[in-house]
Order: structure tokens, then sequence, then C-alpha cells
């Protein structure tokens, strides 16, 4: 019973160990994705303005009546512009079905702020899980796994 009741403790403090380390790496990775997604972003901007020859445009707006998130809140997206084609994009190092339903509800908000219609809603990324693309499918969006994968625009 002495034997039992001590390793029960040791497990505890294992335990314990365990899930702090885990909050660590956890804190540590999210801090590396917002480095990640930003160095992301900034390389796929430079191949498409050296291989699209197009303008990319990072836009930033303020939702004041909470459309997108439900409480008022900022608004980022990536904008392309060729020959008068409006591209809505989303870059991100990951993607799932949540960010798709948030990027078309952003995209929707551009939109209207701008009173100008999107040609072409995309969004590219290295990892977009099935049922990501399957929402896309159902929201009218394009996913890519590379940049270079659009083919044309």
């Amino acid at each position: 019973m002495v034997n039992q009741k001590r390793d029960n403790t040791e497990f505890k403090l294992l335990h314990e160990k365990s899930e702090k380390s885990n909050r660590r790496i956890t804190a540590m990775g999210a801090r590396w994705g917002i480095q990640s997604e930003r160095s992301f972003r900034n390389a796929l901007t430079g191949i498409f303005q050296r291989h699209f020859d197009v303008e990319v445009i990072n836009y930033t707006g303020y939702d004041e009546t909470g459309e997108v998130f439900g409480y008022p809140e900022n608004i980022e997206l990536d904008i392309i512009i060729k020959n008068g084609l409006l591209l809505i994009c989303e870059l991100k190092s990951s993607v799932d079905r949540a960010a798709l339903y948030t990027f078309k509800r952003k995209a929707l908000y551009y939109e209207r702020q701008q009173q100008r219609t999107a040609n072409r809603l995309l969004v590219i990324s290295p990892m977009i899980s099935e049922r990501a693309r399957q929402a896309a499918n159902k929201l009218g969006i394009e996913c890519y796994d590379d940049a270079l994968d659009v083919a044309q625009i």
C-alpha cells in the first residue's frame, strides 16, 4: 500500500512537470507561429509580385459593427490587383475550416466597405485540412498549396 501511494505521488509530480513543459512548448509555438506567418506572407507577396506582375496590398480596416467576428475588431486581408481584377487572398501557414468561414466573412466585409466585388477569393497555404477544402468548395474559395500553383491571375 505504501509503495502504491508513493507511485501515485511520483506519477502526479511527473504529470504536473509534463503539463508545465507542454504549456511552455505551446507558448513558444504560438510565438513562432506569428513570426512564421509574417515571414510566409512576405515571401508569398514577393513571389506574386515577381512572377505575376501584380500589386499586393495589405488591407487593414476596422469593423466597427462587428459583422465579421461579432464584436468590433481590426480586419486584415491581402488584396491582389492586376489589370483591374480584384482578388482577395488569405496567405496563411495553415488553414482549417473555421479560418475559411472567417476569411469569407472578411471578404464580404471588404466588398461592402469598398463597394467592389472580388473576382476571385484565394487561400494559399502549405497546410490545408481536408475539411477546409470541402468548406472552400461550398464557399467559392480557391485553395492552393503553393503560390506558383496559381496558374493564372
